[in-house]
């Protein structure tokens, strides 16, 4: 395995890199104007966070590579992303409710960043909390909106839940990188964090008028890059397409 600061550092760049672009395929056709405006300030967000944590995996790694090269020449196998943040837009619902899983568990996990013993990591979190906590209060209220609407909305806020609940638990997994980052102090045990996931989450889709799935299995495989879905492979084939096909290509 490499560097586990380099690994890490991935994960948090590609975890914003794919919801970010998955997010932007709404550009344009969301259901109403104001939708398709915050839905791109979002994955804007993302991407600029994007750049701050590849930019320093490029730096830790020292192979001369930049923040570009890792997010547009590397195959699927090379991506460390939560298996959550590369599902499939769906319907709004699904959207909607994906971002929210992923918002809660992200600012709890920027707060403790802020405290790393490297000051470059606590920068880049300082900076992202804000945006995250914004993200977090907009997916919070529209999760809460849909599903206390019509019994069309709930439904199709309850199948969004049904659907992505199983890729949550992959957030709370330790391996021997979230180890390393602990114990360097770095970053906090991703177990530890489950605790506040769980309170905002419980709270939110009781107020959503929402049941939360009785089984916690877990897919996992998406961080370690062991295991991608094919969802994957279809995003980077259209994310990637330009710098791949013209390598020399500047704006």
């Amino acid at each position: 395995m490499s560097d586990p600061l380099f690994e890490f550092l991935l994960r948090q760049g590609d975890n914003t890199l794919v919801l970010g672009h998955r997010i932007s395929e709404w550009c344009g056709v969301a259901p109403a104007v104001e939708e398709d405006i915050a839905l791109a300030n979002t994955a804007l967000d993302l991407i600029g966070q994007t750049q701050m944590w590849l930019g320093l995996a490029a730096e830790i790694e020292g192979a001369g590579r930049s923040s570009d090269d890792l997010a547009f020449h590397r195959d699927v196998w090379d991506f460390r992303n939560l298996l959550l943040v590369e599902q499939p837009n769906g319907d709004f619902g699904h959207t909607i409710m994906r971002q929210f899983l992923f918002d809660a568990f992200q600012v709890p996990h920027l707060t403790a960043l802020q405290n790393a013993s490297d000051d470059r990591i606590a920068g880049i979190a300082a900076k992202s909390l804000k945006e995250a906590q914004y993200h977090l209060e907009r997916s919070r209220e529209t999760v809460i909106a849909l599903g206390d609407g019509t019994e069309e909305s709930n439904s199709r806020m309850q199948a969004a839940l049904d659907r992505l609940w199983p890729y949550a638990g992959e957030m709370f997994l330790r391996d021997s990188v979230d180890d390393a980052m602990h114990e360097s102090g770095i970053a906090a045990d991703p177990v530890s964090l489950r605790a506040t996931w769980d309170d905002t989450v419980q709270t939110t889709l009781g107020e959503a008028m929402l049941t939360i799935p009785a089984s916690d299995f877990a897919q996992q495989g998406g961080k370690s890059g062991k295991r991608h879905s094919e969802h994957l492979g279809h995003l980077l084939a259209t994310m990637q397409f330009l710098p791949r096909s013209y390598p020399d290509a500047r704006w």
